[in-house]
């Protein structure tokens, strides 16, 4: 048996047409592979399609919609049986009460359909029936909210395998590919514990084939179901590769009989969904292909929605990180940044960090945040930061003049946003060097106040005039703070994010860093920022975080890469 699983919505065109008249008699003939070798235009208008449509075509192709409904079912029925069996019942498809007998003549189902009126009569019922069909709807609701509850590809596929074992079968194996074609997700469950470690086994083993004997092959190229009752040893033969370790596990695993069904959504198949029952189970019966078929159709689109979204993220990620690239390690200086997302976005902010050496040897800092989230903000930040580091090194200005040139090019060129920032200036002329002691020169535009953790462990809040936002079109001049570092001294720059977790105030946010902060001690830069956001960011950031920070060494004398010693902060030359 083949069959589609597209998920087309059902369209307007399925109300019955004008010659689908109620009481109309209409007729359909199914062969044993469920096509349509016979169809009259009442039957096309009461399914919705086009005589051409339908004709010579599978049914589960042409209607798509018709899996998992009661109507199907009663089909389903009708060839399993070898009498005449009536049905009435509301087909939602159509919108319209239905009254129906099939009969098998052969390997043939002739059909009958009449568009009936209201609902169904009271009348005689089969509880055993009503009770299975009853059990498996609740079982495909299941299916839907089950797979509806991650975004994550590989955990789709390791949901659905769980779900239909064992109501399906006794093991089963969920495959999706990824956009170069191979296997990119594979999931695995077998209803006997025991027998996990064989699947591992055969699935890590296998050589995969091409051939198009493989049924898996087979459905991933037709996009329709393969049902093979019995399966032949010379079928997985190729898949041993030789190896009689992987032949010995296969055997353990038992597999007599096997339904593959393809995962296919958005008119694209890209997986399958392969169910195997052992000896001691017989082989899927009609009922349970077209229960495995629905579940498929389910889970197919869930699935293929982890897979985009996956995808929307490896694109967000990739944006962050060109845009947030490593920071220098000028001499004398360590630096280190780190960058995290909102857990509720797309790995993307508007959060941002950078660090460069200016053409007089300063070092320069900048941490920022956009108003906003996810890629509006992201490419808004990019812009922000590529106007702010062209500005910055252009010419050896103050951080504040800095500022106020970003502020004009954000209003002269239309960038149409708000953002807070803050740009930090290390600078060491040479009569401080021999000192070790730094220059700190910084102005804030509405952004937080940095940390200065001094060598032995005392933590100052640098506090200076925050000013106003980047974009926001004011005309207040903008001023410098000044600070001196020393050696051993470590500079933390963040964002709003760090300080805000959980809900918490600026200000008892701000407490809390500083006591984490201080209790830490002058550890290493990088070690500072994992520490700081493992015990108040955790896995999940409410908002996005961005830390840089600094610790000063004493100058070795080292020769820069020119092979000239380095002065930070000294003029540059034609200064």
């Amino acid at each position: 048996m083949r069959g589609d699983v597209s998920d087309a919505v059902v369209p307007a065109a399925l109300v019955p047409g004008p010659q689908a008249a109620r009481g109309q008699r209409a007729a359909a003939v199914f062969d044993g592979d469920w096509t349509l070798v016979a169809v009259d235009q009442a039957s096309a208008d009461l399914l919705g399609r086009r005589r051409e449509e339908l004709a010579g075509r599978n049914i589960w192709i042409a209607l798509p919609e018709l899996a998992g409904t009661i109507f199907h079912s009663f089909l389903l029925h009708a060839r399993s049986v070898g009498e005449r069996v009536t049905w009435r019942g509301f087909y939602p498809p159509a919108g319209c009460w239905l009254d129906a007998t099939a009969e098998r003549v052969d390997d043939r189902l002739h059909v009958s359909l009449r568009r009936s009126v209201g609902p169904v009569p009271d009348g005689p019922a089969d509880p055993a029936a009503e009770a299975a069909e009853y059990d498996r709807l609740r079982f495909l609701a299941e299916v839907s909210e089950a797979m509806t509850s991650t975004l994550d590809p590989g955990e789709s596929v390791a949901t659905l395998a769980d779900l239909v074992v064992p109501r399906l079968c006794d093991w089963a194996v969920v495959t999706v590919l990824g956009d170069d074609g191979g296997p990119a997700d594979e999931g695995r469950a077998h209803r006997d514990p025991a027998r996990l470690a064989d699947l591992d086994l055969y699935l890590g083993g296998r050589v995969r084939s091409s051939n198009d004997d493989n049924p898996m092959v087979t459905a991933l190229l037709t996009g329709e179901p393969i049902h093979l009752p019995t399966i032949d040893p010379a079928l997985a033969e190729p898949a041993f590769g030789g190896s009689e370790e992987v032949r010995a596990a296969w055997e353990r695993l038992d597999p007599a009989s096997i339904t593959v069904v393809p995962l296919r959504a958005r008119a694209e198949t890209f997986g399958v969904l392969g169910l195997v029952n052992t000896s001691t189970r017989p082989p899927h019966g009609e009922m349970e292909i077209a229960t495995a078929v629905e579940v498929a159709r389910r889970a197919s689109l869930a699935i293929d929605n982890a897979r985009l979204y996956g995808r929307q993220l490896a694109v967000a990620e990739t944006l962050q990180r060109s845009l947030l690239t490593p920071p220098p390690q000028p001499e004398g200086l360590e630096i280190a940044a780190r960058y995290l997302p909102a857990s509720s976005t797309l790995h993307v902010g508007g959060d941002w960090y950078d660090a460069f050496q200016q053409p007089d040897g300063a070092t320069l800092l900048v941490i920022g945040d956009v108003v906003g989230h996810n890629v509006d903000a992201a490419a808004a930040m990019g812009q922000i930061r590529s106007i702010l580091r062209g500005i910055a090194y252009d010419r050896h200005e103050e951080p504040a003049r800095v500022l106020t040139r970003v502020d004009a090019a954000l209003t002269g060129l239309r960038i149409g946003t708000l953002a807070t920032a803050l740009i930090a200036r290390i600078e060491q002329a040479p009569e401080l060097a021999a000192t070790g002691r730094r220059i700190l020169r910084w102005a804030s535009a509405g952004h937080l106040p940095p940390l200065l953790v001094r060598a032995d462990g005392r933590v100052e809040l640098l506090d200076g005039d925050p000013q106003t936002l980047l974009g926001a079109e004011s005309t207040r001049s903008r001023s410098d703070s000044v600070a001196d570092v020393g050696t051993g001294d470590t500079l933390l720059f963040y964002t709003d994010g760090l300080v805000e977790q959980g809900r918490t105030g600026i200000d008892e946010g701000t407490a809390r860093l500083v006591d984490a902060v201080r209790e830490l001690g002058p550890v290493p830069p990088d070690r500072l920022c994992d520490a700081l956001t493992e015990r108040i960011v955790g896995r999940r950031p409410d908002d996005d975080v961005a830390i840089v920070a600094v610790r000063c060494h004493p100058r070795d004398g080292a020769p820069s890469r020119d092979g000239a010693p380095r002065q930070e902060g000294a003029p540059a030359a034609g200064r």
